[in-house]
């Protein structure tokens, strides 16, 4: 069944055909004119072209959809927008990250990089009255019930709006008991509510659930540094997830299965993947780029009456489940149990899923230690050997996040910073130092680093190593 959602003067309307051999054909016979921007077709036989089209008539009214449908009930992921919500999209994907960008430009060019009183006041004010005004329209709309995908979207626009404000210091915690962004709080804590997530921009809405139209995903301006950070981030995420995946399969098969084998493999590939793009992130993104013209996105503010932390790149599920599926840290050990607690709104609800599942399951460690006593199994040989080889990546991986990531990105420059900005420097909040400190805590227990503070698997890791022939 093919579904025209046009709107006019901010109804929807929804108009029904037969299905159509040929999509083009009722295109071009359209009232409005449409212009195909993306057709996305499906191999299975009952399926039709799926395509997002942008109108532009006689009036320069932005209508707004077509889309070609499943004859089955409609997916989530084609769910139409309100015409609303699209100019709200359209906005922040054009004239938000040009007015972001000329912002950047202009900060570029003073002494004080961290600096952002007094400059570009008119592209300040152009912002924030911009974005009010088309938030200001959808709470009046009231219309949030569009299906996950278009909410979570819709989330993350006003969650980039808010953090942009932020960056420009349009809105300032220190200055504000409650954000006067009140039309945007309003919005975010309705949709991050009713979704089960925080109310602000995530990873997610940066990373991996960044929809690209015509090839451009969205973001906070044109800058090739953005560009250089938001795409590596991505990469690394998902071959996490990949790693996390593969040793979920694991659990169902248990460690002798002969295809557990393949199952660590697939984890090893996923996270030599992640450490080449940390590599290439290293090597490729300037330090102050990064620092002055990335980083200040990501600071946390006021929705409503309560400050959030800024969205952080470990924010999914892929990297704890590998985490405590080695067995390297350990959900109820009040430590590593507080840093899930703090995560768990900033990701995917399907994340939380995996997270909460993950931590009741047994450690795939602990399953090699109990089966000590068949060494000599030529399956025991392999399969421990390609798990200790999965630590021994995912420690190195911690390791170089460590020295190479915090050290050229934030702690080098922060040593150039004016005092009166360190406070201010953080995205998840507390002071540089405690950060560094509690990131260290973490790299040991992902290292399996001898300690007399705290419990690693330093002596696990090093028993089961001497069960191995040697090659």
């Amino acid at each position: 069944m093919l579904m025209l959602c046009q709107s006019l003067n901010g109804e929807r309307i929804n108009h029904f055909f037969s299905p159509v051999a040929n999509l083009q054909q009722v295109i071009s016979s359209s009232p409005a004119g449409y212009a195909l921007q993306e057709p996305l077709a499906y191999n299975h036989p009952t399926h039709y072209y799926a395509a997002m089209l942008r109108s532009n008539w006689r009036q320069q009214q932005p209508l707004l959809l077509l889309l070609a449908l499943l004859p089955a009930p409609l997916p989530a992921w084609v769910t139409p927008m309100t015409a609303n919500a699209l100019a709200f999209d359209q906005w922040i994907r054009a004239e938000f990250i040009d007015l972001n960008t000329q912002l950047e430009l202009q900060y570029q060019q003073q002494r004080d990089r961290a600096n952002v009183e007094g400059i570009g006041e008119q592209q300040k004010q152009q912002l924030k009255a911009a974005g009010e005004a088309l938030i200001g329209q959808l709470v009046a709309e009231g219309n949030t019930d569009d299906g996950f995908d278009q909410a979570f979207n819709l989330l993350g626009n006003v969650g980039l709006f808010m953090a942009a404000c932020r960056r420009h210091e349009i809105t300032e915690p220190s200055r504000e008991t409650c954000s006067p962004l009140i039309n945007g709080s309003a919005l975010a804590m309705q949709i991050g509510a009713s979704l089960g997530v925080i109310p602000r921009f995530a990873t997610a809405h940066l990373t991996t659930h960044n929809q690209a139209i015509n090839g451009t995903y969205k973001c906070f301006t044109r800058l090739p540094c953005e560009a250089l950070f938001i795409d590596y981030n991505t990469r690394g995420i998902l071959a996490y997830k990949r790693a996390a995946d593969a040793l979920l399969k694991i659990l169902p098969l248990g460690i002798s299965h002969p295809l557990t084998a393949d199952l660590l493999k697939v984890a090893k590939r996923a996270l030599i993947d992640v450490r080449e793009s940390n590599k290439k992130l290293h090597s490729q993104l300037a330090a102050d780029e990064f620092f002055y013209q990335v980083r200040p996105y990501y600071k946390p503010h006021y929705v409503g009456a309560h400050i959030y932390r800024g969205a952080n790149a470990g924010d999914f599920a892929g990297i704890n489940v590998i985490d405590m599926l080695l067995g390297l840290c350990f959900a109820n050990e009040t430590y590593y149990a507080q840093i899930l607690v703090d995560k768990f709104l900033y990701m995917m609800p399907e994340d939380q899923a995996i997270l909460r599942d993950c931590m009741r399951r047994p450690a795939l460690m602990d399953d090699f230690l109990k089966a000590t006593g068949q060494i000599k199994a030529t399956w025991y040989q392999h399969h421990l050997r390609l798990f200790l080889e999965v630590c021994r990546c995912h420690g190195h991986i911690a390791r170089q996040h460590q020295n190479l990531l915090i050290d050229k990105f934030i702690s080098t420059p922060a040593n150039e910073l004016a005092a009166k900005h360190l406070d201010k420097l953080t995205a998840s909040g507390p002071p540089l130092q405690t950060l560094v400190d509690e990131l260290k805590v973490l790299t040991d227990h992902r290292t399996a680093a001898k300690s007399n503070n705290f419990h690693t698997r330093y002596n696990d890791i090093k028993l089961l190593n001497s069960t191995l022939r040697k090659k």
